[in-house]
């Protein structure tokens, strides 16, 4: 069967129905939403990303910058890249005191984490 639509919008398959769907129509979702979701989850879609977020989360409080290099094996500038993208998405919090910058994880990120874990031990 083919899923290409006519001019009309009927599908082909669709001819014995009278171009009609056989189901309730799909709800909307809001794209505010979608866009979130997206940005948190594709801020995690990173290997380094999401190494970062499972070290800050298994810390002892916030964690700077500095420890987060050696820790990972990239540099600082791609380390700071990376907790930038993060904290934009929600996932992580930042604080300065003085030149340092330390992040620690939010409540989105932690509450996401607990359902990657829970699926991976079902």
């Amino acid at each position: 069967m083919s899923s290409e639509t006519s001019e009309a919008g009927v599908r082909p398959d669709d001819a014995d129905t009278g171009g009609e769907a056989c189901c309730t129509t799909v709800p909307a979702v809001d794209t505010d939403t979608i866009d979130a979701d997206v940005q948190m989850l594709s801020a995690l879609g990173n290997d380094t990303r999401y190494e970062l977020v499972r070290r800050i989360r298994a810390a002892d409080g916030d964690v700077c910058v500095c420890d987060l290099e050696s820790a990972v094996g990239i540099s600082q500038s791609g380390v700071s890249q990376a907790l930038s993208r993060l904290s934009a998405a929600g996932l992580l919090t930042r604080r300065k005191e003085g030149s340092w910058r330390y992040y620690g994880v939010t409540d989105d990120a932690e509450q996401l984490l607990d359902c990657l874990d829970a699926l991976r031990h079902q």
